[in-house]
This record gives structure tokens, C-alpha cells and sequence, in this order.
């Protein structure tokens, strides 16, 4: 009898498919990296050009370092606020107005983002705020604290309480408690919940397009740009870049993952 879920020639050119859907497109941007020619789309010989002249692009830099700046600034903010909004979902258990607080925690999940970048658009408007990396990262938050919140929380559900009780049994403060005890424990989800909204605040064009000001376009917005007018191979070169640090970051965190469940 054939075990169930074994691979089948059909299986296989299935997987080979959705893998070639998948990172196709990415090994073609990364091949006309190093492409010689100005037309992103004819190859005319292997070239080193388009990394050489990144330093000379100050447009682009710019747009990758608001990127980084607002990125990183709505990460930390998104992975205090998500955890300590999931320690209040796990923890303090039923009290007055949790349906509502839940709602408004995930709301941002369901709601598309043309809505919530047209919303914050008009409440800066109103508040006289003038627009630039700070708005952005701000609407970044309101995004991204949701995906933290839901990570840290499923870790959390399945938290042993009694050890931080243990913890406050033996003179602990809650404050140290949650530090010395619970947090150590729950850091995997909380590093997750913090890359996730790291990449979600890079990777975001539609609240940046609505929230930012001058001087504060983002690198999607530029590579946007670009792709209206026609992609450049400075774009290509500096998203294979940006490829081989998510690669490496994952391979980092990977080793380290398996060096934790060695050492456990």
C-alpha cells in the first residue's frame, strides 16, 4: 500500500512549480543585477555597474535609509505596545471592555490599508501634524503592533504561570518578575513578533504613500516610482542587497535556534 503523503512525479512537478511561481522572480531580479545594460529587461553581459554606482544614487540611499530609520522606530514601539497588549489579553483574563479592546487591538488586520492610510491622512490633517518619517512610522505602528500582539499571545497561551507566581512566592516585584521569569522565556515570540513588524514596516507602500511629507519617500515608494518610469539596475542591485541580509539574517537566527534546542 502506497503511504499516504509519499512524493509522486506529480507531486514533484507540482512543488517545482509553485517554488519556480515563487522565487522565480527573485532570481531574475538578482541575475539582471549584474546586468550590463540599462534596460533591466535585455541582457548584455554580466556587469558589476549597477553596484558601482549605488553610492553615486543619493535618491535611493535616502529612500532605503527613511526606510530603515521608520522601519526600525516602528518595530521597537510595535513590540512593547503588542506585548504588553498580549500580556493584558492572556493575563489579566475577563475584565470591563476587553471585547472592545480586542477589537480595536486586531482591527487593523481586517481593515484594508487604503482605509487606515485615508484615516490617519485626515487625523494628521486635523491635528496640524506636517507629515515626514514620524507620521509614517506612527502609522506603521497601528499596523504592525496587531502582528506582534497575535504572536506574542500564542506563545502566551500556553505560558506555566506558576513560575512567575514562584517567582513573586520568593520576594520578586511584578516588574522583576516579568523580567527575570516570564520575558526570557517568552523572547523567541517577542525577537518574532519584532522581525515581523520590521518587515512589514519595510516592505509597506500604501500608509507611506498617505502618510509621508517631503524629504520622507521610503524605498517602496521610490522603487514605485521607478517602476511607472522604468526600473533601473541601481533597483535591482539594491533589492539583491537587501535579499542577502533577509538570507543571512535567517540563516543566523536558524543556527541559533538549533544551538537554543542543543543547549535545551
Amino acid at each position: 500500500m502506497r503511504r499516504i503523503g509519499a512524493l509522486t512525479p506529480l507531486n514533484l512537478a507540482a512543488l517545482a512549480l509553485g517554488l519556480a511561481f515563487l522565487y522565480g522572480p527573485i532570481l531574475l531580479v538578482v541575475i539582471f543585477s549584474f546586468n550590463a545594460s540599462r534596460l533591466v529587461t535585455v541582457w548584455a553581459g554580466f556587469s558589476l555597474d549597477a553596484y558601482r554606482a549605488l553610492p553615486a544614487n543619493a535618491a535611493l540611499l535616502s529612500a532605503l535609509g527613511t526606510s530603515l530609520k521608520v522601519a526600525f522606530a516602528s518595530a521597537v514601539v510595535s513590540t512593547v505596545l503588542g506585548t504588553l497588549a498580549a500580556l493584558a489579553l492572556v493575563r489579566a483574563g475577563r475584565f470591563l471592555g476587553r471585547g472592545v479592546f480586542t477589537t480595536l487591538v486586531y482591527v487593523p488586520l481586517v481593515l484594508p490599508e487604503v482605509v487606515t492610510g485615508l484615516a490617519l491622512l485626515l487625523l494628521f490633517v486635523a491635528l496640524d501634524l506636517e507629515r515626514g518619517a514620524t507620521t509614517v512610522a506612527i502609522a506603521h505602528v497601528t499596523l504592525t503592533m496587531s502582528f506582534v500582539t497575535l504572536v506574542v499571545q500564542a506563545r502566551l497561551a500556553g505560558f506555566d504561570w506558576t513560575l512567575e507566581d514562584a517567582a513573586r512566592d520568593l520576594g520578586a516585584s511584578p516588574l522583576r518578575a516579568f523580567l527575570t521569569v516570564t520575558l526570557p522565556i517568552v523572547a523567541p515570540a517577542v525577537l518574532a513578533g519584532f522581525l515581523l513588524a520590521f518587515t512589514l514596516s519595510l516592505d509597506d507602500l500604501v500608509l507611506a504613500s498617505f502618510t509621508s511629507g517631503p524629504g520622507s519617500t521610503t524605498l517602496p515608494m521610490y522603487v514605485f516610482g521607478q517602476a511607472r518610469r522604468g526600473v533601473t539596475p541601481e533597483v535591482n542591485a539594491i533589492s539583491t542587497l537587501l535579499i542577502a541580509a533577509v538570507a543571512v539574517l535567517l540563516t543566523v537566527s536558524t543556527l541559533a535556534a538549533k544551538a537554543r534546542r542543543g543547549r535545551g
